[in-house]
């Protein structure tokens, strides 16, 4: 599966292709080629193709945890939990924006298993605490009926939304504690700084973006971490340089004086640049012992990143954005 990732040259001649139809005519000839041909060619637009893509990763995760030993399922199942998570607050978002069926169903990430949500009726309730009570049986209801009181008050999906991520990051940080050891050496080094990114790049963003309150940031960020600690991010609640604190976390990462000069523009490529850093960890986990924990985890989130350059690639081309515009979000770049 690792050999099947794309490569830098592929996503150089990617970038280079004149339009979005050239694109995709490109990637037919790529391992995604058999999920892009499930629909006709005029249907193709970004957002399709997106979502048929997503179809590939879905399978590779089910046939992931379905080979894997049992004590490694709990781990794999939750990071796979991600995208219902997302898909969860897609549905939500739906209903509150009035959206047809027609208009989210392709924003959803395709689940496969036995926990799928009615997503579809969910949202044809139009009603956010009716389509909660659709999904009584599942682990995101007593998260989400403690939200719900702040949004009754608020009207706000905000609460909502924080409410399942800290709960998803939560329970992932708790699966990889219930590995053996031996495993747990290897997952902490590739889902810990996926979490610390999320967690500082969450206290930042509600400072800078919310304006938030230093409790309120506090309260909407994790207690846990791996390189970034509780008090970095009170530190950062508390209205500490940010400049500063990323360059003590992550001294290696050159210009951070320059891009985060402007915070409103530098965040998302400071994101980047974490996200380039964890993408290195997870190439690493292939090297030396090739039984261990970090090898699926660590394919499964390339896989995931590499998804994430194709959408990028998918809306520029879709958009007419010149190829330097686009390549300045590219992870693999």
């Amino acid at each position: 599966m690792y050999s099947t990732l794309l490569a830098r040259q592929d996503f150089i001649n990617f970038s280079e292709s004149a339009n979005l139809e050239a694109l995709l005519t490109q990637l037919k000839h790529t391992a995604y080629g058999p999920y892009l041909e499930r629909a006709k060619d005029k249907e193709l637009n970004a957002r399709r193709a997106a979502f048929l893509m997503r179809g590939r990763m879905s399978e590779l995760f089910h046939s992931i945890i379905n080979g894997s030993p049992d004590y490694t399922k709990a781990i794999l199942a939750q990071l796979y939990d991600y995208y219902q998570v997302n898909n969860l607050k897609a549905i939500l978002r739906g209903i509150v924006t009035d959206s047809t069926w027609d208009r989210v169903r392709y924003v959803l990430f395709p689940m496969i298993g036995d926990n799928v949500l009615p997503t579809e009726q969910m949202l044809e309730s139009k009603n956010v605490t009716q389509a909660i009570e659709m999904i009584q049986s599942t682990q995101y209801y007593e998260t989400l009926t403690f939200a719900v009181k702040r949004y009754s008050v608020e009207q706000s999906l905000f609460p909502i939304e924080v409410a399942l991520d800290l709960d998803y990051w939560r329970n992932l940080w708790k699966a990889v504690k219930t590995l053996p050891k031996a495993d747990q050496e290897y997952a902490v080094k590739i889902i810990g700084p996926l979490l610390d990114m999320n967690n500082l790049m969450w206290a930042i963003r509600y400072r800078t973006y919310h304006h938030l309150s230093e409790e309120e940031i506090i309260n909407y960020t994790l207690p846990i971490g791996y390189h970034v600690s509780n008090s970095d991010i009170h530190a950062v609640a508390a209205g500490a340089d940010i400049e500063q604190i990323v360059k003590r976390l992550y001294p290696d990462i050159a210009g951070v004086d320059i891009m985060l000069s402007d915070l409103q523009s530098g965040l998302p490529n400071l994101e980047l640049q974490l996200q380039k850093r964890i993408a290195a960890q997870c190439h690493a986990a292939f090297m030396g012992n090739p039984f261990q924990i970090g090898i699926p985890l660590g394919f499964l989130i390339l896989l995931d990143m590499e998804i994430q350059d194709l959408v990028v690639l998918l809306e520029g081309k879709s958009n007419q954005l010149p190829n330097e515009e686009i390549n300045k979000f590219l992870i693999v770049s």
